[in-house]
């Protein structure tokens, strides 16, 4: 393709900071996204065996202080609590993004963003017409929406070691705007018996974090205790602030994580001096996140009692596990691919000539692995242990499965012709072997 100064090209290589960064990320959510999988197996055929029992007895233990709002049962806590540090890291990985990754660019933003929207439209708008007669079965409208970040990741580096790494960068960035359109969605629209003093109480303890994080950005870099004996307490004061409000309280990890420092500024040592508080929090905590928070929400969230054979094919008849399916097996690729055409249409942005659109197309199919957020919004939707609810979570399983298995047939395929492309020119496009490795 020849391009011309009013030629924009999207799914460009990146620059080398980003290829780097987005390949430290792919094998630190390689291993995430494994444990998470495994995690969620072991749910499930607990639940289903002869000791189902003991795991739902145990799910539903509660402790925690009712003067609070916090009297929760474990796999509660689990979703409300632990999942926080994954949303944390979400909102310091979107705050990178935008600041100084290279969606700060709005020319550059603008394909993945809208690609973002495109993924989310589209499923959500299957699952409406496949649920449009039944109002209850209507409050799953946003299960089908969400991607996971290292469900999908871990498929993609079994799959694409050879990917060009353009398209490694589209899905992590995509799959990054999919996580704050969600976290927009939980905290619009899955807000319960919502109250205005606690969410004003909760800016208190968040501008003291943003406060302390932006003065002694430093000091809690270097000091590793300072995190956990300052920093931690405050954060949890207002995620508990929060979850009183009737706010989700993962929402509180987002906002703790947008008032961290991504640079450096000459008062605290200059860029020059090492990275920022935000790249050195997120070094410590994404073990701890991808290792233990969202492995255990996994297990306590995924166990659910399929019932053999015939409580699948009951499954299958409800709308609920029909929408989901359609959103994420077809409803994802659709809007992504569609989205990013129609910008290729009618923008002066054209794919780059190294790619093709069974490319886009095989991405867009991997944005439909739904796991990790897409159980939360489940268990947000419907109440626990209610047919639609063990439904959906049965739809996810599927779908995620169903999207996996059609990637790989997509992906796998396109993984051999670049790695031809790649043996004939002795490189990808340029990038070292080593940046290359997921």
């Amino acid at each position: 393709m020849t391009r011309t100064k009013s030629t924009r090209t999207i799914f460009g290589r990146g620059s080398r900071a980003e290829v780097t960064r987005i390949g430290a990320i792919l094998r630190t959510e390689t291993v995430g996204g494994m444990l998470l999988v495994g995690a969620a197996l072991i749910a499930i055929v607990w639940a289903n065996s002869p000791w189902a029992d003991a795991y739902f007895t145990m799910r539903d233990i509660t402790f925690g202080t009712p003067e609070l709002h916090l009297e929760l049962t474990i796999g509660e806590w689990a979703s409300d609590g632990l999942l926080a540090i994954f949303f944390f890291l979400t909102g310091l990985e979107l705050k990178k993004e935008f600041v100084v990754g290279d969606l700060r660019s709005p020319a550059t933003a603008l394909v993945p963003v809208a690609a973002a929207f495109g993924g989310v439209a589209v499923p959500a708008l299957f699952y409406v017409i496949v649920n449009i007669g039944s109002p209850e079965s209507l409050q799953g409208w946003a299960i089908p929406t969400a991607t996971d970040i290292a469900f999908a990741v871990a498929v993609l580096a079994i799959l694409g070691s050879h990917l060009p790494s353009a398209l490694r960068i589209f899905l992590l960035t995509l799959a990054v705007v999919d996580d704050l359109i969600a976290i927009a969605i939980i905290a619009i629209f899955y807000a319960e018996g919502f109250s205005v003093s606690p969410l004003l109480l909760t800016l208190v303890p968040l501008a003291l974090y943003g406060v302390l994080a932006h003065v002694f950005p430093r000091f809690f870099g270097r000091q590793r205790w300072a995190v956990w004996v300052i920093l931690l307490p405050v954060g949890v004061i207002a995620w508990a602030f929060l979850h009183a409000s009737g706010v989700h309280a993962t929402i509180a990890g987002v906002a703790l994580g947008f008032v961290v420092p991504v640079r450096r500024t000459e008062r605290h040592g200059g860029p020059e001096s090492g990275p920022g508080l935000a790249e050195v929090l997120e070094h410590r905590l994404r073990p701890l996140s991808s290792g233990f928070a969202v492995p255990i929400f996994a297990f306590f969230a995924a166990g659910v009692a399929i019932g053999g054979p015939d409580g699948f094919a009951t499954a299958l008849t409800d709308p609920v596990m029909i929408g989901i399916l359609a959103g994420l097996v077809f409803g994802k690729p659709i809007g992504i691919t569609l989205t990013t055409w129609l910008l290729t249409r009618f923008t002066k942005a054209r794919l780059d000539s190294s790619l093709a659109w069974v490319d886009v197309i095989g991405v867009g199919m991997l944005a439909g692995i739904g796991f990790t957020v897409s159980l939360l919004v489940a268990e947000l939707s419907f109440e626990t242990g209610s047919v639609h609810g063990d439904h959906a979570k049965i739809a996810i399983f599927t779908a995620s499965v169903l999207a996996a298995l059609l990637a790989a047939v997509v992906l796998r395929a396109r993984n051999r012709h670049y790695r031809r492309l790649e043996s004939a020119e002795g490189g990808e496009h340029g990038v070292p072997r080593d940046e290359q490795a997921t």
